[in-house]
């Protein structure tokens, strides 16, 4: 195995692990740059990401120069990475000096001593999240082995963030049903409270618990916990017939 092969097969294995516990997505990326400079002759390379608003981000680039092309391009949406976005397909462009889809990226790029330009898309099925972006020096395409072997480190990074953040969202869920079963004993301790207290049966205890939140922009949960603790007494509830 060459020094190559074997530093892309660690570069797989590091992109496959994002569910440790301190993850962090800054530097996974900053990685998957840093190798696509070693592995295939990119000159630089960035990556962008799309917040929830649909706006693509800057997430990681391989030096200043790179940072600032990258953001080029976001300002004027415009340029290699939005369109392998919004296409979800690889955008090639062998020299720049030619190029005349992008009159704000390409002269910046030229430059800055750029030709030449492929941006990847970090997709799975039909969902993408962002792009690679690999910019060199000299004209001419890579090699088609080299964008197929970074298209396939993109894939296993998007599938390592969409992993990661299928875990975080189990892991909130999780942490909100804990929160409703909890929330829901406590809520059963203070009717019974509010019941002896007050003299009402437990639907009237509810119902005065309720509109006692509802009136004043409470928490029914933490308003309840109140109660049980005795930091609050069930005398400043309304009373059924109010």
């Amino acid at each position: 195995m060459t020094r190559r092969e074997a530093l892309l097969s660690e570069t797989f294995v590091a992109l496959a692990d994002t569910l440790v516990r301190d993850f962090d997505v800054v530097e996974f990326l900053s990685l998957l740059a840093s190798r696509c400079q070693d592995l295939f002759d990119a000159g630089e390379a960035g990556l962008m990401l799309v917040d929830p608003e649909g706006k693509m981000r800057l997430v990681a680039s391989s030096s200043h120069q790179m940072e600032t092309l990258e953001l080029l391009e976001i300002q004027y949406d415009e340029g290699p990475c939005p369109d392998a976005y919004r296409s979800a397909a690889q955008v090639v462009c062998a020299d720049l000096a030619t190029e005349v889809r992008w009159p704000t990226f390409g002269p910046a790029a030229i430059r800055a001593g750029f030709r030449s330009v492929v941006a990847l898309p970090m997709r799975l099925r039909g969902e993408v999240i962002g792009a690679l972006n690999m910019i060199r020096p000299q004209p001419g395409a890579l090699p088609s082995e080299d964008v197929a072997a970074a298209q396939a480190l993109a894939d296993v990074a998007t599938i390592g963030l969409l992993q990661h953040r299928a875990a975080r969202e189990s892991e909130l869920l999780a942490e909100q049903l804990q929160y409703a079963l909890t929330s829901r004993v406590v809520i059963e301790q203070a009717k019974g409270v509010i019941a002896q207290d007050l003299d009402l049966d437990m639907r009237e205890a509810f119902d005065a618990l309720r509109r006692h939140c509802r009136d004043n922009n409470l928490a029914i949960a933490e308003v309840a916990r109140a109660i049980v603790e005795r930091t609050m007494s069930p005398e400043v509830l309304p009373s059924p017939s109010r």
